[in-house]
């Protein structure tokens, strides 16, 4: 019924906001543009757009076809994936999404090893938290996904394959001249004077809260800063101390003292997410990202001890 070409028109007007914008991306004459949608309003039975002073937005309709649209579009450069890698081996593109934190070392990592192996085949990566990585899943839009049970868990179902990577200890990021930065581990008992840093989901219940109550206290205060790099410049100036996922050791400055909180530590699982009839690219992929996964949770644990050795004799 509704021709690709005008569905990939509704798309770029949907993005865009703008017919001229959209007319400049798919290099057509705004003109034309007009034309295509005033036709594939007409196939449609009603308005799909609300014209206004500035730009278009999707009408009750529009919204409804664009995200048919979507699903459609992304199925068709799926399938031109899936030829190429027929017909040539590993070629074209895969599309690795990931939440924040596995983007400082772990998909850099494998995806360097993926690329030594695989050079023809082109990595797209796209960062968003887990749950709107698994929604880009359902719609075509990403052949792998790096994703996390935490803050809500994660919505297993028949549509999506899970594959288990990593269990991922948050530490607890502290000044360096703190008195616990040389003990490894830290008891969590003994920082209950500490005020936090982090930056709580709205209206739920956060990791640090749930580890705080198993050992028998409430957090004393937060300070609400959601970037990483904010957070650990107030742990440098003394201001308080953080959780840091290991996926994110990397990215803790030197200055920082970074230890375990042993029984206590939060965990979260660390996944990659499959769709139905997945990319062979895809599936070698997430082997990579398993080898990069085991090999920095193996390194961190290294550094934390050479740190701790480091520190006891320091104190000797």
């Amino acid at each position: 019924m509704f021709d690709i070409d005008a569905l990939r028109l509704l798309d770029a007007v949907a993005r865009t906001g703008s017919f001229t914008a959209a007319a400049a991306r798919l290099d057509y004459t705004q003109s034309a543009v007009s034309r295509r949608i005033a036709s594939l309003e007409r196939q449609a039975g009603g308005p799909l757009f609300e014209r206004m002073p500035r730009g278009v937005r999707l009408t009750p309709a529009g919204e409804l076809l664009h995200r048919h649209a979507t699903v459609v579009l992304n199925r068709l450069d799926r399938a031109a994936e899936d030829l190429a890698g027929i017909h040539g081996g590993y070629r074209g593109r895969v599309r690795l999404g990931a939440f924040a934190t596995a983007n400082v070392a772990l998909v850099p990592g494998a995806l360097r090893a993926f690329r030594r192996e695989f050079p023809q085949v082109e990595p797209v990566p796209v960062e968003a938290p887990s749950g709107g990585l698994l929604r880009r899943m359902r719609e075509g839009g990403l052949d792998v996904a790096v994703v996390s049970d935490y803050p809500s868990g994660l919505p297993y179902d028949d549509e999506i394959e899970i594959v288990q990577l990593a269990e991922d200890e948050l530490l607890v990021a502290l000044p360096g001249d703190h008195p616990l930065a040389a003990t490894d581990p830290v008891d969590l008992r003994e920082l209950r004077e500490e005020t936090w840093i982090e930056a709580p989901p709205p209206g739920r219940r956060t990791m640090l809260a749930d580890a705080c109550a198993r050992a028998g206290f409430t957090p004393r205060t937060t300070l609400k800063i959601a970037e990483w790099t904010g957070k650990f410049g107030f742990v440098a100036a003394g201001l308080g101390v953080t959780l840091v996922p290991s996926l994110a050791a990397r990215a803790v400055p030197a200055g920082l003292a970074l230890r375990s909180l042993g029984g206590f530590a939060p965990r979260r699982t660390v996944s990659a997410a499959l769709p139905p009839d997945c990319l062979p690219a895809a599936r070698t992929l997430v082997r990579f990202l398993a080898e990069a996964a085991d090999e920095q949770v193996r390194a961190v644990v290294a550094e934390r001890r050479r740190e701790g050795r480091a520190g006891q004799t320091v104190e000797r």
